[in-house]
């Protein structure tokens, strides 16, 4: 037996030992993720224990070094890891934009003290992040932001305001972008840590078409951040921040996958009934249906292999901007399906029936995947210059 085999094998055990039952049951709402944070009121006790368990085994990071709250596994041994949880439908003891983002890049450019100190709070589940990047005047021309943070030697004053802050209101420090130097457009911008408790910071909920979401507006006002919460240089935070994209974008990515079932088809049977034959009873629909799972199974494909080569170090930079479309885009046709397949029934908007409407309420929310992380108009021109290598406009 190979090394992997064994690891395999002892994963396996693990989960079946550890894993509550409760923990492998399909996610029904925004309770069932556990999220984390100072705040955070576990659903039950199963909740808890899935990541107690998880976070002394370090395995809500597997891949960090476990000096940093990981464990240490080897790309391949995360890898099999993720397909015994998949096998056994184990939700992730922890989501978190610590994790999908912050976490990289602290890897990447944070001093030894940053990585200490935040990541091992990231693994555990202590701290939960928000992301302060777009503007009301920059969204997709990110460089372009206004919130400036005014030296005062030992320190900064932030004031400005952003705005589409997933979760803002719910979190307890951000990562933030803020302008330190006004004469350069792109080296004047620093990335920044703090404390979403700092006095002068405020939220206020954005309420969108599906009647609920996320996003929040964002405000600074007199904001005191420490010097040393900064990650990487002076004024050379677009580095930090570009980086962090390429995981954001995987990690937007992911909503073409779905749930993890194996087919789309399968999952409407019911609604959409059978015919003698066995088949949906909706030709046209059979067709779109079956063509989504081909195209979702070369999805999942692509998504492996472009994980394989990036942490092989063989990627290409523009890998994330063609998982982020490709991702957006399917998650935008598997809710435009749900929504024919269950008819007039998923037009339903309050009931208990339909958990509050759901399905029209989540199929909404996905028009914004076309938006956020980077638009879908600006992921095709980097996919055109950086992919294809065609000229620009």
């Amino acid at each position: 037996m190979s090394d992997l085999d064994q690891f395999r094998t002892e994963v396996r055990a693990w989960l079946e030992e550890n894993c509550p039952a409760e923990m492998r049951e399909p996610v029904r709402g925004d309770d069932d993720v556990c999220w984390g944070g100072r705040n955070w009121q576990f659903k039950n006790e199963a909740q808890k224990l899935w990541l107690e368990r998880c976070v002394a085994k370090g395995y809500t990071v597997p891949d960090w070094p476990k000096p940093y709250g990981g464990a240490g596994l080897s790309a391949a041994e995360t890898k099999i890891l993720r397909q015994e949880m998949a096998r056994i439908n184990a939700r992730p003891p922890l989501s978190s934009f610590g994790i999908w983002m912050l976490g990289p890049a602290l890897l990447h450019f944070g001093t030894e003290e940053q990585k200490v100190h935040y990541l091992n709070q990231i693994a555990r589940g202590e701290i939960r992040w928000c992301q302060g990047y777009s503007e009301p005047g920059s969204g997709s021309d990110l460089v372009s932001l206004q919130t400036y943070g005014e030296d005062k030697g030992d320190h900064w004053v932030v004031n400005g305001q952003k705005i589409w802050t997933s979760y803002a209101d719910k979190c307890d420090w951000i990562f933030c972008l803020v302008r330190t130097d006004k004469t350069n457009k792109y080296q004047g911008i620093s990335f920044l840590l703090f404390d979403m408790e700092t006095p002068g910071v405020t939220t206020k909920p954005i309420k969108l078409i599906s009647g609920n979401s996320p996003f929040c507006e964002t405000f600074f006002d007199n904001v005191v951040v420490p010097k040393h919460q900064i990650v990487g240089e002076l004024n050379r935070g677009w580095d930090v921040a570009k980086y962090l994209l390429g995981h954001e974008r995987e990690m937007i990515s992911g909503g073409g996958l779905g749930d993890g079932a194996p087919s789309l088809g399968a999952q409407l049977k019911n609604s959409i009934g059978t015919n003698g034959l066995g088949q949906l009873d909706d030709g046209i629909l059979r067709a779109e249906l079956a063509q989504f799972d081909v195209d979702a199974l070369a999805f999942k494909a692509m998504a492996e292999r472009f994980g394989d080569e990036m942490k092989a170090g063989k990627g290409h930079p523009a890998q994330p901007n063609m998982m982020k479309y490709a991702g957006t885009e399917l998650n935008k046709r598997r809710h435009e399906l749900v929504m024919a397949g269950n008819g007039s029934d998923a037009l339903e908007w309050e009931s208990e029936a339909s958990k509050g409407g759901a399905k029209a309420r989540n199929w909404l929310r996905t028009k914004a995947n076309s938006i956020e992380g980077g638009t879908s108009e600006v992921m095709l021109n980097v996919i055109s210059k950086r992919i294809l290598d065609l000229p620009g406009a």
